[in-house]
C-alpha cells in the first residue's frame, strides 16, 4: 500500500469553528423565532382587538350617558309630581283629598322603582352585548339564566306576589300615609307603605305589618268623605212638625259653628222618618263630612239635639220597646199585699194584719237558746 493512502486511512478530519453545536447559540435563536411570531401575531391581529377594544368602550359610554338621561328624566318628573301637589295642596281633586305629604312619598316611591327598572335593564343590555362582542355564546347562557330564573321565583312566589302588589298599590294610589283603611286581615293608620309590606297601626296602638300579596280587599275610609248619620227615636205622640222644626235649627246652627263649618262637607238634612212602631218613632239625620270625621260630628249632633229636646220638652225614649213614661210604674209606690187585692174594701185591715209566726217543728224548744 502506497503512503498516500495510508495517510487517507489513518486521518480523521477535526471539525470546523461553522459547525460548533453552542447551547447558548440555541436558546437564543429560539427566543427570535418566538419574539419574531408574536411580532407578526400581533400584527395580524392588533386591528381586530382595537375594534373589539373600542366597541367595548363605546357600549360602556353610551350606556352611562343613557342611564345618567333617563335617572335625570326620571328625576324632573318626580319634581314636577312634587311642584303640581304643592299647587293643590288642600283642594279635592276627582273626590279625593289631596295630601301634598302623601303625594310627595308616593312620587319618590314611583321615582325608586322607576330609576331602579332603568338602570337594571339598561346595564343588563350592556353587558349582553359586550359578552357578544367577546364571541361568546349566549344561548347557553340565556337558556341557564332562564331556568334559574324560573326557579327562583317558584321558589319565591310570595315575594314577587308581594312586591308586584306593592308597585300597583302604589301606581294606582289606593291609599297612602295617614290614610286609614280596612285591610281585611287588619285595620288602622297607615304610617308607612313600602314594596313589600305595609305597616298599620291600630287603635289601641299596636303595630301591624300587613303584606302587600295577603291584601285582598281595601277599604280606604280616607277618601272622597263620610257620612254622619244619627237616628233620634221619639215618642209617636209627638208632634212631627215641631221636631222636624227643632231639627232644622239644631242642624242650621251647627252647619255655621266653628269648627264643624269646615268638617261638614254638606248641610246637615233632616231625612224624616225611619221607622215607625206602636209607642216610638225614629227620626234619621245625615251630613257629608271629612274623611274621618264622622264619629265626632255624630257626637256633636246628638249632644245639641238632646240639648234642645230638652228645652223644647219632647221626650227621647231609648227604642222601639222603651215604655213611655207615664205609663211605667212607679218604683217608690207601695204594692198592696196580696190579701188586700183580695179584698179592696178593706185596705187598713190587710196591712194591718199581723204576720203570723214561723212555724216550729215538733219537739224544738220554744225558749230562748242557750
Amino acid at each position: 500500500m502506497s503512503l498516500p493512502v495510508l495517510l487517507a486511512v489513518g486521518s480523521t478530519p477535526s471539525p470546523s469553528p461553522s459547525t460548533s453545536t453552542d447551547p447558548a447559540t440555541a436558546t437564543l435563536q429560539d427566543a427570535q423565532e418566538s419574539a419574531t411570531n408574536a411580532a407578526s401575531w400581533v400584527q395580524q391581529n392588533w386591528s381586530t382587538w382595537l375594534a373589539i377594544g373600542l366597541r367595548v368602550l363605546l357600549i360602556l359610554v353610551i350606556a352611562a350617558v343613557l342611564r345618567v338621561a333617563v335617572r335625570r328624566a326620571i328625576t324632573k318628573l318626580i319634581d314636577r309630581m312634587n311642584r303640581t301637589a304643592q299647587a293643590v295642596d288642600g283642594t279635592s281633586l276627582g273626590g279625593l283629598l289631596v295630601n301634598v305629604e302623601r303625594r310627595r312619598q308616593r312620587s319618590q316611591a314611583i321615582g325608586s322603582v322607576l330609576r331602579s327598572v332603568a338602570s337594571f335593564l339598561i346595564m343588563g343590555t350592556a353587558a349582553l352585548m359586550i359578552l357578544g362582542t367577546f364571541e361568546i355564546n349566549l344561548a347557553p347562557l340565556l337558556a341557564s339564566a332562564g331556568v334559574a330564573g324560573v326557579a327562583i321565583g317558584f321558589g319565591a312566589r310570595n315575594l314577587v306576589t308581594d312586591f308586584l302588589s306593592g308597585v300597583f298599590m302604589i301606581l294606582e294610589d289606593q291609599y297612602g300615609v295617614g290614610d286609614t283603611i280596612d285591610a281585611g286581615v287588619a285595620s288602622g293608620e297607615v304610617i308607612e307603605v313600602g314594596l313589600r309590606v305595609t305597616k298599620l297601626r291600630g287603635d289601641n296602638g299596636e303595630i301591624w305589618y300587613v303584606r302587600n300579596g295577603e291584601v285582598k280587599r281595601i277599604g280606604n275610609l280616607s277618601q272622597g268623605w263620610a257620612t254622619a248619620g244619627v237616628d233620634v227615636t221619639v215618642r209617636a205622640s209627638e208632634d212631627l212638625d215641631e221636631v222636624r222644626s227643632v231639627l232644622t235649627e239644631v242642624a242650621e246652627s251647627m252647619s255655621k259653628a266653628e269648627p264643624w263649618n269646615e268638617q261638614l262637607w254638606g248641610p246637615v238634612e233632616v231625612l224624616g222618618l225611619d221607622s215607625v212602631l206602636l209607642d216610638s218613632m225614629v227620626v234619621r239625620v245625615s251630613a257629608k263630612t271629612m274623611p274621618g270625621k264622622a264619629l265626632s260630628v255624630e257626637r256633636e249632633l246628638r249632644w245639641r239635639i238632646k240639648r234642645a229636646f230638652d228645652a223644647a220638652d219632647i221626650r227621647i225614649v231609648g227604642g222601639p220597646t222603651a215604655v213611655p213614661e207615664e205609663d211605667a210604674p212607679d218604683p217608690t209606690e207601695n204594692v198592696a199585699a196580696p190579701s188586700a187585692l183580695a179584698n179592696p174594701a178593706s185596705p187598713q185591715t190587710a196591712a194591718a194584719a199581723p204576720i203570723p209566726a214561723p212555724a216550729v217543728a215538733p219537739g224544738t224548744p220554744s225558749g230562748p237558746a242557750r
